[in-house]
């Protein structure tokens, strides 16, 4: 079994922060670490989190000071991902993916490997050299992206913030929300062609903690229901959502609330927009239902007093990265409290994405 080699470490200190720091004599990157702290905590904000990611696996003091010494910048946000068209991987805003993980049968026998100690394991990693970062092979794919998330995580003094997984990888979800304080910021599920579990969808809408964004781009499983209140979220958006209903929807408190394939009829429109004009879900700027076929008349039944015809073309910019532009609709307007006029009905479309 090999440990992580000198010609690794010497790819390692390619970063071009930390060449004119070594005098020609020096061939080894570890010299770099008899730098004074406050120059080598400089540096060490300098460098790429890949090539750190990179560099703390040489030894136990190469992560111990990047541990002590890296400053995380406040703006910084650590997306843990795996899809079915894409290795697991983490990413930090800013820099892309820092460390990526497959399963053993993805690497030839034939390759030149290297091992690192993840998780108390020996773990074979190999250098992406189109990529430039590290990939580690460790059976499953599910162990291997847990186990470089505790690893970033520890390493950098940071919490998850997003979560983007497909099928296999649900459990990464509940391992990220039991291991920090801090609530998930964004929570992404994806799987056109499967279905969730009812434990699943219940785990996702109600006891993950998520704090900004829920997206669930997969069926439910048949005969759903949803029962009790939706928690406050900035942003739902479900694919799905045939199985929302009426009474669902009179309890969410969002920002922005999409529904696709939704079964909600004009009745439920009208009652909805009753329940927003009194007051209710008062933090909403976007509601966009895919229904199928819309009588306004129904919908707007009892509203028409409040509804002016509006020509032309408003865009929406939304808070959560998109863009929709409306066009020639039916406004109904509420001002809140402080002033804003919200478009809550508008029967044709056109959707443009940033």
């Amino acid at each position: 079994m090999r440990k992580l080699g000198g010609a690794f470490e010497r790819m390692l200190i390619s970063d071009k922060v930390v060449q004119p720091l070594m005098s020609r004599r020096m061939t080894s990157p570890f010299l770099l670490l008899h730098v004074p702290y406050l120059p080598l905590g400089r540096i060490i904000d300098f460098m790429e989190p890949k090539t750190l990611v990179s560099l703390s696996f040489c030894s136990q003091k190469s992560h111990s000071v990047i541990k002590t010494l890296r400053k995380t910048p406040r703006d910084e946000r650590l997306l843990v991902g795996g899809t079915n068209a894409s290795a697991p991987f983490l990413s930090l805003t800013n820099f892309g993916c820092v460390l990526s993980t497959s399963n053993f049968e993805y690497i030839s026998s034939y390759e030149k490997v290297e091992y690192v100690k993840l998780g108390g394991q020996q773990i074979r990693v190999k250098f992406h050299r189109l990529r430039k970062y590290l990939m580690t092979y460790g059976g499953d794919q599910l162990t291997g992206l847990k186990t470089i998330t505790d690893y970033v995580t520890d390493l950098f003094n940071i919490n998850v913030s997003e979560v983007f997984v497909c099928k296999d990888l649900f459990k990464v979800i509940e391992h990220v929300d039991s291991r920090q304080k801090t609530p998930l910021k964004k929570v992404v599920y994806i799987d056109s062609s499967g279905s969730l579990s009812e434990d699943e969808m219940n785990y996702i809408l109600r006891d993950c903690r998520c704090s900004s964004e829920i997206r669930i781009h997969s069926k439910a499983p048949p005969n759903f229901r949803f029962s009790g209140n939706f928690r406050k979220i900035d942003c739902l958006d479900i694919w799905y959502g045939s199985w929302v209903t009426i009474e669902n929807l009179l309890t969410m408190d969002g920002i922005d609330i999409h529904l696709d394939d939704a079964s909600l009829t004009n009745s439920n429109l009208n009652v909805f927009l009753r329940h927003w004009l009194s007051g209710g879900c008062p933090r909403l700027k976007l509601f966009c239902a895919r229904t199928g076929s819309v009588d306004l008349l129904q919908v707007l039944d009892g509203l028409l007093d409040n509804a002016v015809f509006v020509e032309g073309r408003r865009d929406y910019t939304s808070p959560f990265g998109y863009r929709r532009t409306l066009s020639f609709g039916i406004d109904i307007q509420r001002a809140d409290e402080n002033g804003h006029m919200i478009i809550v009905v508008w029967p044709e479309s056109v959707y443009e994405h940033d």
